[in-house]
C-alpha cells in the first residue's frame, strides 16, 4: 500500500506505534543522507520512558513556567511552545521516536528540531547539543543539555518546547497529558 494512505489512515485511526526504522521524511537541507544514525545516545544512556508515543523532554513531569498561546495569526504576537523549568546542564531528551533535522546554534542559541513520523515536529531550545543532523533517536534519547539564557525564566533554566503540525504550532502538553482541557462554569464575580 502507498506510504500516503497508510499516513492518512493511521492519522484516522488515532495514535498507533511508532515503525523501528526511519521513515521517508522530506529534510530541510534537501538532500537525502547518505545513512541514518539508528542511535541516540550512548550506550546505556538511553531513558526509558513511560507509556504512549510521546514523554516530557526533561525528567519530569517539570514544572511548566509558561504556557502555549496560539497567535490569532501566523505572524501574530503567542507563545508557540511552553517553557519547562530546569537547571543548567540538566539532560534533555527526545520527546518520541524520529529524526534530528536541526541540530546547531541559530542566532544566539543552540536548537534541536525533530521530524516524527506522526507529521509532527518538536523543537528544543536553548540547548548544547549531543545529536547530530540525520541522526535517528528514540523516545528518552539524551538529545542535549539544556542552557541558560532563555529570556523571561523565573528558574535557573528553561527549555522552551515547541511543537507544529506542518506550519501550524500545536500545544506540547497535549503530548504528554492525558486529561482533556474542559473549561469551568463561570459563577461570576
Amino acid at each position: 500500500m502507498p506510504a500516503i494512505p497508510l499516513l492518512l489512515l493511521s492519522a484516522l485511526a488515532g495514535p498507533v506505534a511508532i515503525p523501528p526504522t526511519p521513515p521517508a521524511i522530506d529534510f530541510p537541507r534537501g538532500g537525502v543522507l547518505p545513512s541514518v544514525q539508528r542511535t541516540g545516545t550512548e550506550p546505556g544512556q538511553h531513558i526509558p520512558a513511560a507509556r504512549g508515543t510521546f514523554g516530557w523532554p526533561l525528567n519530569g513531569p517539570p514544572p511548566v513556567t509558561r504556557h502555549f498561546h496560539p497567535p490569532p495569526h501566523p505572524y501574530g504576537p503567542g507563545h508557540r511552545g511552553v517553557d519547562l523549568a530546569g537547571v543548567t546542564g540538566q539532560t534533555v531528551l527526545a520527546a518520541g521516536d524520529g529524526v534530528v533535522v536541526v541540530a546547531e546554534k541559530i542566532v544566539d542559541r543552540g536548537v534541536i528540531s525533530i521530524a516524527h513520523p506522526n507529521g509532527l515536529r518538536t523543537t528544543y531550545e536553548p540547548v548544547t547539543p549531543l545529536v547530530t543532523h540525520g541522526q535517528w533517536v528514540q523516545r528518552g534519547d539524551v538529545i542535549g543539555s539544556l542552557d541558560a539564557g532563555h529570556a523571561g525564566c523565573p528558574a535557573e533554566a528553561c527549555l522552551h518546547w515547541g511543537v507544529r503540525r506542518g506550519r501550524d504550532y500545536v500545544d506540547p502538553l497535549r503530548l504528554v497529558t492525558s486529561h482533556p482541557v474542559r473549561l469551568l462554569p463561570w459563577r461570576g464575580s
